[in-house]
């Protein structure tokens, strides 16, 4: 049983990388010139149909996807013109309430299959979600790893400071399984939203070491140093992915699963370390 930890108190904001966003300078300026003025502009946008072409696939997905999503977005908008890829990257459990609460998005990567099960149980998954990955949690330390970590025995110890994630989010579940198979008890000192946050715990040097997921450790090319464990099998993570019932751009969603499902995705995802399902 955990002792009560100090939980991280800093919101979750959406990450987004847009591309092409509709320029709205112009229809701004068209209110304050003359009439003749709006008559060229009208017949200038007229021959211009790309603005009005412009739509946004939304995708709400796992923080530890951030990499490899970002990827894959820059691949999706050079296969179809016109599209900008906005992401929301955050803990799962906090996307799984985003979509149930009505948030508009057209797909949902979730890092293990409970979250995703609280969307699609509440009619919000258009068809039966598909696992497209797997991944496994690793020890984070610092590079000169100051606490002398080996195992995962070494952070039960009293003079180690450990941050994990929350319970509710899928790398904290997974933690959670991890001891529970092995009986090795961490108190940690934090708590946080999500993978990312508890990885920046070490990065920053502020905690000996964090459960974090393998493909974080590859994520922060030399900022922090994974060590295996071979009690991480006991809880290796599946992602589902599935387009969303009410999605905004149902075409977009569809495309995006597939391209999330096809070889190229696979390749994209087992670089950043992920096991491809």
């Amino acid at each position: 049983m955990r002792e009560s930890p100090r939980h991280s108190s800093s919101p979750v904001f959406p990450r987004r990388r847009l591309r092409g966003t509709p320029v709205l300078a112009a229809a701004l300026l068209l209110t304050a010139v003359g009439c003749g003025q709006v008559e060229d502009d009208d017949s200038a946008a007229a021959g211009d149909g790309s603005a009005a072409a412009e739509r946004t696939l939304t995708v709400f997905a796992a923080a530890s996807l951030t990499e490899s999503f970002e990827e894959l977005g820059t691949r999706f908008e050079e296969s179809e013109p016109g599209v900008a890829v906005e992401f929301n990257f955050a803990g799962s459990s906090e996307l799984a309430q985003q979509i149930n609460e009505g948030a508009p998005a057209d797909v949902f990567a979730s890092a293990n299959p409970a979250n995703m099960d609280l969307v699609a149980e509440a009619g919000g998954a258009d068809g039966e979600p598909a696992v497209f990955v797997r991944n496994i949690l690793e020890i984070a330390v610092p590079p000169d790893n100051p606490a002398g970590i080996e195992e995962l025995a070494d952070l039960a110890g009293d003079d180690v400071s450990v941050a994990l994630c929350a319970v509710e989010v899928p790398c904290g579940a997974a933690a959670e399984a991890v001891m529970d198979d092995s009986g090795v008890e961490i108190t940690p000192v934090t708590e946080e939203e999500d993978v990312r946050a508890a990885l920046t715990k070490v990065e920053l040097g502020e905690v000996d070491a964090a459960l974090v997921y393998r493909t974080d450790v590859i994520a922060s090319a030399g900022a922090v140093t994974g060590i295996e464990f071979p009690e991480a099998e006991s809880a290796i993570n599946d992602y589902p992915i599935a387009a969303l019932a009410e999605a905004p751009e149902p075409e977009l969603a569809r495309a995006w699963v597939e391209l999330v499902t096809s070889e190229t995705g696979a390749e994209i995802l087992s670089d950043a370390g992920f096991r491809t399902a």
